[in-house]
């Protein structure tokens, strides 16, 4: 298998010393960053009432993000269609695909409200976006994605001939299953082969041990989250000072297995792996810190491991810098 590309899930997480405006420009800034440093594409995650995400519009994000870059694909991850109407949401990216045209991502998830009709929703939402459908009627219709974490969701993606990305970090054991249904069903469906995406939840940092403070950091979070205690992310201050109940020792037991962590080279051969078990030739990244800035790291640093192309030339040119 050729190495995997690397994309970016961007939950805009809201640190406890940071606010929702500037988790909302910090996610502009990353975009920027991503681009530069060859990430494939950029997806805004779609939450609601919660203090850790700023991220309840990603629609208009997906707006900004198109306009502060150039050429790297954007798009959701996902769209909560049990809220909406498919034909708005069909509206919103014909605008966004006929202004920039071959560049979004429409992703779609089933959460959010009564998922009995998602399958004649989706339905309805692809038939929209093809010819004849939505006006305007982009000249390149928006990328559509299934995002799931098992296999009914798998069996539906490959039966409409979407593209899927499976969540990881919700089902860690459950992706190759839901893989293999999907393209069995995408095969007979179309008579193509099909791919895929996983998308991963990683943190690291400049070494192994500033890697497992940002992890415990998440993982506190995420227990807290799970014992009724939503909040924004805590800072590495917060957790080294934090005195952990039994409850959320066990709780975060659990997320630990769904959390890639460590110094760059450890997370590369991690991801590596996990490409290979799935068969994906993508992996779409989720990282959540305190800190924009340590979240940033943590993909400048993937980047590097991967040696993306824009990741190399940026390398070669700052050492040319340090040795004139």
């Amino acid at each position: 298998m050729t190495k995997p590309r690397l994309s970016v899930l961007d939950q805009t997480p809201v640190g406890e010393d940071h606010t929702p405006d500037q988790a909302l420009r910090a996610s502009v800034d990353l975009a920027r960053a991503a681009e530069t440093l060859g990430y494939t594409r950029y997806w805004a995650a779609e939450h609601h009432g919660s203090p850790g995400f700023a991220s309840s519009a990603p629609e208009i994000l997906v707006g900004a993000l198109l306009a502060h870059t150039s050429h790297m694909r954007i798009g959701t991850g996902g769209v909560l269609l049990p809220r909406y109407d498919p034909a708005k949401v069909a509206e919103v990216f014909g605008v966004l695909a006929s202004l920039h045209p071959g560049r979004v991502d429409l992703g779609i998830g089933r959460a959010g409200g009564p998922a009995r009709d998602f399958p004649q929703r989706l339905a309805q939402l692809t038939a929209l976006l093809g010819e004849g459908g939505v006006v305007p009627h982009p000249p390149v219709p928006p990328q559509m994605w299934l995002l799931g974490a098992g296999r009914e969701s798998a069996r539906l993606a490959g039966l409409l001939g979407t593209e899927f990305a499976f969540g990881h970090f919700f089902s860690p054991a459950g992706g190759t299953e839901a893989f293999d249904d999907y393209r069995a069903q995408f095969r007979r469906a179309t008579g193509r082969p099909a791919g895929g995406a996983l998308a991963v939840r990683v943190v690291t940092a400049d070494s192994a041990g500033r890697a497992e403070e940002l992890a415990q950091s998440l993982l506190l979070w995420r227990a807290r989250k799970d014992l009724g205690q939503d909040a924004p992310l805590p800072s590495y201050e917060t957790t080294r000072r934090h005195r952990w109940t039994g409850a959320e020792l066990e709780r975060a037991k659990v997320h630990r297995t769904a959390l890639v962590s460590g110094a760059p080279e450890q997370v590369h051969a991690v991801l590596t792996g996990l490409a290979a078990t799935h068969g994906v030739d993508e992996l779409i990244v989720n990282t959540l810190t305190a800190d924009p800035a340590d979240r940033q790291r943590s993909y400048e640093l993937l980047a590097e491991a991967f040696a993306l192309p824009a990741a190399r030339r940026e390398a070669a040119v700052t050492a040319v810098t340090a040795a004139g």
